[in-house]
């Protein structure tokens, strides 16, 4: 790797490497990673200032450690498994998962147990949530074409209306009579109110001993592990071991200006940093960037660019308080299904880490605001976010005003690709695209791929760009995913061994191994909308 300077008046400099990578998120560092250990010169160009790890890192304030949305460190890959092992061997943790939902003052499990669930309801609500429920049982909604008509013939309307309707339009900005129905037979699949009070009777009786409370549906992790110093540890971590090799550079605070393929095929990318600009020329690019941004910024543009702008996000905001108590609840984090208050879910930071918080007589907990960029919970200034946040607290009767003894606010964007209607033809337009005009650019990771995926499988995509890149030519098809593939969080890390399918027409090329499939089929469920309605 080579740096030179070039117009000193203006601060800008000029590096020669192997491959440029655009975002130091876990797919970037990842990359960056397995390149430099396999001798190969990168600079990546991060455009925060101070935090890698994207949507992973770890904030610090003030000594307290938080998580932008919490993340376990799980995967079906070996792989994966083992790779996170070589980069941090000596710092993760065990840590018991617990996660409940919270409705009008009182806690249910989640998974829902059903006696526990009507008995927190009263006798009355109870009854009419039975009655709700057989009603739909006996004269269901004929014509199902929504995520509420589903949920109303699977569970009732009023155990919808509770259990269901509120978080989920929190979440993702939408009514739940404009999602379509398939979301919620992916999602909710196996759960039926049914078995869960039939297990409830024998439980009961004492002839029902299967883990779980013998629920029909596959079982979520009791344990997970943890960074001690949360998952942002991870990818700092990754970072000191690229930069420690000495072919590879971390540019903090440079965000892309421009991407140019030239003459030969190597590739300029300009960055900015206030003022300055570098430009990197690179043999690859590997890109985490939004499918939009990165569209917006390659020249010549793209004649796909009208799709990749037509592409949309869900944002996301946390705001962490500071409150005097040596705890305030043993969950991971909360579910908040309550229509008074504009919080949509909890973390408490002890619990993932008892080292996120430094002070013993201290809890942190950090809620979470979905919400659109731009929108009026968005612009809100941090005070402001911070006292919502306090009284929303008083509210739900978690925690007394007078305890609060600070908060600060981080921003998300772009935090959820959307599944409206069009966009996985604007995504496969591009994509197509690009891999035809441009065989050294790769598009890796959630919002360079504009897919919900978990942390290994922007990881795997990465991985799998990095030994494309070796060979010099693309064996495997990094977009080869099963997206009707279940990814359920049960089972043993590295135990899944199903293949995704490989879509009708794709080009022949290296299939991934069963370990790699599954990491790749790790892309989560997104609702769709309903189609001809208008995207929020």
């Amino acid at each position: 790797m080579r740096t030179a300077g070039a117009g000193s008046d203006k601060g800008e400099c000029e590096t020669d490497a192997d491959v440029a990578i655009i975002g130091a998120g876990p797919a970037g560092l990842t990359a960056g990673y397995l390149l430099t250990k396999a001798g190969l010169s990168v600079v990546i160009i991060e455009k925060d200032e101070t935090y890698v790890g994207g949507i992973s890192r770890t904030v610090e304030h003030e000594g307290y450690r938080f998580d932008i949305g919490g993340h376990r460190f799980f995967s079906k890959s070996q792989q994966v498994v083992d790779l996170w092992n070589e980069i941090l061997p000596d710092d993760f943790i065990e840590r018991p998962r617990m996660s409940r939902i919270y409705y009008e003052g009182k806690f249910y499990s989640y998974p829902l147990r059903a006696f526990e669930a009507l008995g927190n309801l009263g006798l009355w609500r109870s009854t009419m949530c039975m009655a709700s429920y057989l009603k739909h049982r006996l004269m269901p909604i004929r014509e199902v074409k929504s995520f509420q008509d589903w949920t109303t013939n699977q569970f009732g309307a009023k155990l919808f209306s509770i259990f269901f309707k509120t978080y989920t339009e929190k979440v993702w900005g939408m009514p739940c009579d404009e999602i379509s129905a398939d979301w919620a037979a992916q999602r909710i699949k196996g759960l039926s109110l049914w078995n869960a009070v039939m297990d409830g009777v024998k439980r009961s009786l004492g002839l029902n001993k299967r883990p779980n409370d013998g629920q029909a549906v596959k079982t979520l992790l009791e344990t997970f592990r943890y960074p001690r110093l949360g998952p942002g540890m991870m990818w700092e971590t990754a970072r000191d071991k690229i930069v420690a090799t000495g072919k590879g550079e971390v540019a903090m605070g440079h965000a892309l200006k421009q991407l140019a393929e030239g003459p030969g095929g190597t590739w300029r990318v300009t960055a900015k940093h206030g003022q300055a600009e570098r430009t990197i020329t690179a043999r690859h690019v590997i890109s985490s960037a939004p499918m939009r941004e990165l569209a917006a910024r390659l020249h010549p543009m793209p004649q796909t660019v009208p799709q990749a702008n037509d592409l949309k996000y869900r944002d996301f905001l946390t705001v962490a308080l500071m409150i005097r108590a040596d705890d305030l609840f043993p969950d991971n984090w909360i579910y908040i299904h309550d229509s008074k208050v504009k919080v949509g879910r909890i973390q408490n930071f002890r619990s993932w880490s008892p080292e996120m918080v430094p002070d013993d007589k201290m809890a942190c907990v950090g809620l979470e605001y979905f919400c659109f960029e731009g929108d009026r919970l968005w612009a809100m200034g941090d005070d402001e976010l911070v006292r919502l946040a306090t009284h929303e607290m008083k509210v739900l009767g978690l925690c007394n005003p007078d305890d609060v003894t600070g908060g600060v606010v981080v921003r998300q964007e772009k935090a959820y690709p959307v599944y409206d209607e069009v966009y996985a033809a604007n995504v496969d337009a591009m994509r197509v695209e690009l891999e035809e005009q441009y065989p050294t650019l790769h598009l890796v990771g959630r919002n360079g791929m504009h897919r919900y995926n978990n942390q290994d499988h922007a990881m795997m995509t990465a991985m799998l760009t990095v030994e494309n890149i070796i060979a010099g030519e693309r064996l495997y098809d990094t977009w080869c995913v099963n997206e009707d593939a279940e990814y359920h969080e049960a089972g043993e890390e590295g135990a899944d061994k199903a293949l995704p399918t490989r879509a009708e027409g794709a080009p022949a090329r290296q299939v991934p191994s069963a370990d790699q499939a599954a990491a790749l089929a790790s892309v989560r469920a997104v609702p769709e909308r309903l189609p001809n309605r208008a995207a929020a």
